[in-house]
């Protein structure tokens, strides 16, 4: 006698309906229960170029009875760029509940971190956001950001890229409190940042060498961490989701302040502390987030008769070699 293993698919996941508000909630979930959590380093495998597998497991505390491992890939060329796929077991009786898709939460959840990111760190009175890189994570991003802002003007300034500039405004053309202003070049844009994320995947070398135009009390997020190294140098205090990602960094040692996101989740450190200091946040990706979204996700589908399922028939004699 086998057990049932549910295939839950994309659409599955989009139909679930999860509101940007709930995805926030979800992150700032994971990030208050690290220290309870098992969150070996992700394992990064390059087949070539900047082409990238990433396996990151993560055992749930004991309450969740849940372990998972999410791949997440990145190949030049492929539509979109970013893939990934989840498996959910339980962690009491080693059973494998789901295969998920995971780009959905792949997505969704980097662009709560960001978004929470922003809460956390802005300076003071903050409602404008620049954003390089246009994609689907910026997209999130700015879905969460509109959910945390839901009753103030809110400005976006975006870095013109092809056309893509001209299709996020489309995306959001019907929020009646989101005014949206274009910039053609990357030293404009920089220069009036209080709050920047920048989405993209790939970029070489520093994108805005000229370190004077950071104004005080800008907080950066460079959700995929390229492009910025030169701000390691002189912004105030830096912030990760996890030690084990960045300390690898080129210039960590050289950090003015470092600590962890989830400390001052916790109340342990305080974050921003006035409003001229420069901050940057580099939320690298927990498998954690994909822990406990797959984790909830699986509890609300599992049930649905829609969703695909098949049984997994094990070998169930001690010896059967």
């Amino acid at each position: 006698m086998g057990n049932t293993v549910k295939i839950i698919r994309h659409q599955d996941v989009v139909n679930a309906g999860i509101s940007p508000k709930q995805c926030i909630e979800w992150v700032e979930e994971s990030f208050m229960m690290k220290y309870e959590a098992t969150l070996p380093p992700k394992v990064s495998i390059h087949p070539q170029g900047d082409d990238f597998f990433n396996t990151m497991p993560c055992l749930l505390p004991e309450r969740y009875g849940r372990f998972t491992m999410k791949e997440v890939h990145r190949i030049a060329g492929q539509e979109p760029s970013l893939g990934s796929d989840i498996l959910v077991y339980d962690s009491k009786q080693g059973n494998l509940l789901a295969i998920m898709d995971g780009d959905w939460i792949t997505n969704m959840r980097t662009g709560a971190v960001a978004a929470l990111s922003a809460r956390m760190f802005k300076p003071s009175g903050c409602n404008e956001y620049s954003f390089i890189g246009l994609g689907n994570t910026a997209r999130a991003t700015a879905l969460c950001l509109l959910e945390d802002n839901r009753d103030r003007k809110v400005v976006f300034r975006l870095l013109r890229y092809k056309d893509q500039a001209e299709l996020f405004m489309q995306r959001f053309k019907n929020y009646d409190n989101l005014e949206i202003e274009i910039e053609d070049d990357i030293e404009t844009l920089v220069k009036q940042s209080k709050v920047l994320i920048s989405c993209i995947t790939s970029a070489n070398g520093i994108l805005c060498p000229d370190d004077s135009l950071f104004q005080p009390g800008m907080l950066l997020i460079p959700v995929h961490t390229r492009g910025f190294q030169n701000c390691d140098l002189f912004f105030d205090k830096i912030f990760g989701d996890d030690t084990g990602h960045v300390q690898g960094f080129k210039y960590f040692s050289r950090f003015k302040k470092y600590d962890e996101l989830s400390q001052v989740l916790l109340g342990n450190i305080p974050g921003r502390e006035n409003d001229t200091e420069r901050i940057i946040c580099y939320n690298i990706g927990l498998g954690l987030h994909d822990a406990v979204y797959s984790s909830h996700l699986y509890d609300m589908l599992a049930d649905n008769p829609e969703i695909p399922s098949f049984n997994q028939d094990k070998e169930t004699s001690k010896f059967w070699i």
